[in-house]
């Protein structure tokens, strides 16, 4: 799956709300503790992690693309 974003770069917990994984930003610390989330392949549960474009990221079986528009 693919995410579209037209900054230079989101955050992880800004991620998570554009791909449906949680409905709020308020969610993102629960869902990051609970959850195993690879970033390029390397663990990472940080809220504020910056994902740009080409970065792919890993959540519950499911991969993600970050794409620029």
């Amino acid at each position: 799956m693919t995410i579209y974003i037209e900054t230079e770069y989101i955050t992880l917990s800004q991620f998570l709300k554009l791909a449906d994984l949680i409905m709020s930003g308020g969610e993102a610390k629960m869902f990051l503790g609970t959850h195993k989330i690879l970033v390029n392949g390397i663990e990472d549960n940080r809220r504020g992690r910056k994902l740009y474009d080409g970065d792919e990221v890993n959540v519950q079986g499911k991969k993600y693309q970050i794409r620029h528009k």
